[in-house]
């Protein structure tokens, strides 16, 4: 079977679908975990969620540009080190951001930040999971736009 290659505009709406609906679950979550109001847990899942989208492109951008596929193989091993990279640039970021937003010490926002890394895992598997699942029933019917490579 011939791989199916992905548009931009697929991919942008894959992206978009994957962030909506994690806010739409992640935020009313955290603020009854953590006892914030909604607007205010909401309003941080957002900022963390754009800082996320910003942080993935410059992120693959440059590990890409360093570590090309046509000099590193993909291997397990060069995945979850690109995973922990990702994760703990984004870390950086997002346990100041939290600690401020919610007025926790760092080690307070970094229990959250871990809490969330707990939550959007297993949510990142269903995620690509289900959609690449609803994608081929797509692909079979002909509705996919920009699609090539059938």
């Amino acid at each position: 079977m011939k791989r199916q290659n992905k548009s931009l505009l697929e991919r942008f709406i894959h992206a978009l679908g994957f962030e909506v609906l994690l806010l739409a679950l992640s935020a009313p979550l955290g603020a009854w975990l953590l006892g914030r109001p909604m607007t205010q847990v909401g309003m941080l899942s957002v900022i963390i969620s754009i800082t996320a989208m910003l942080w993935n492109m410059a992120y693959n951008a440059a590990f890409d540009r360093l570590w090309p596929v046509s000099r590193v193989a993909r291997t397990v091993r060069v995945r979850a080190l690109h995973a922990c990279g990702f994760e703990g640039g984004l870390a950086l970021v997002c346990v100041p951001l939290t600690a401020f937003a919610l007025d926790f010490s760092l080690i307070e926002a970094f229990m959250v930040e871990v809490g969330l890394l707990l939550f959007i895992l297993p949510y990142t598997m269903a995620y690509n999971g289900i959609y690449d699942a609803a994608r081929a029933r797509w692909i079979a019917r002909g509705r996919i736009l920009g699609t090539t490579g059938r």
